[in-house]
């Protein structure tokens, strides 16, 4: 039985992951804005977290410090975007707040958690095929602080690679266009079918540093 830490389980993938890595058997500890999830279970730790509170996350650290887990593997999924469909303009405070979720909070839990991750263990970061550049190339330049936010993210991937070599792997990877709040009613792909995607991810032996869909690399 592995320790599996997702962040943001309340709906969507996060929610989705929680329950395939519990139907896998193994123990979750997932994190909401609320400390809730529709999900109960005995082998399910729910922590409240926010992101953009730096005491938010040294609380729900410690907590998963005090729970006695080694983490086995760590799913940065919590992220948001800034909801202005097809904006094309950079607007610093649309920015910054979307950076604060999605690069600063990201990376300032996951240093913390990295100490308490098992040798062998494996982080995976969601991002998006709006991270790509070589995507954007081809897809336009609308959403500009989401493409900037998971961009960054790509490169929190590779840096952590190299660092963490030998030790820990580390992987970004785009779910696809998926049926979520964020994602919409018109995605072709359901949570589930995301999850499982991912699921697979997590649990293989992959080169470290790269960007995943379906099971192959994906353009950077």
């Amino acid at each position: 039985m592995k320790t599996i830490l997702i962040t943001g389980i309340s709906r969507g993938i996060g929610l989705a992951l929680a329950e395939r890595f519990l139907k896998n058997g193994d123990f979750v500890i997932g994190t909401s804005t609320s400390g809730n999830a529709p999900t109960k279970h005995d082998r399910l730790l729910t922590v409240q977290l926010d992101l953009t509170n730096s005491d938010s996350i040294a609380a729900c650290t410690q907590v998963i410090i005090d729970s006695g887990k080694k983490i086995d593997i760590l799913i940065n999924n919590a992220g948001i975007w800034s909801g202005i469909d097809e904006n094309p303009t950079i607007d610093l405070s649309l920015l910054r707040k979307v950076l604060e979720v999605n690069l600063f909070g990201t990376v300032d839990f996951t240093e913390r958690i990295i100490p308490i991750m098992n040798r062998g263990g494996h982080i995976v970061n969601i991002s998006s095929r709006m991270g790509s550049l070589e995507y954007c190339e081809k897809g336009g330049i609308n959403w500009p602080d989401y493409k900037i936010s998971k961009c960054a993210l790509n490169m929190v991937t590779r840096i952590l690679a190299g660092r963490l070599a030998g030790t820990i792997a580390v992987s970004s990877v785009h779910p696809g266009w998926v049926k979520t709040d964020m994602g919409g009613d018109d995605a072709d792909i359901e949570p589930e079918e995301a999850a499982e995607d991912i699921f697979s991810l997590a649990n293989s032996q992959v080169e470290t540093g790269q960007f995943w869909f379906k099971g192959e690399k994906f353009p950077w």
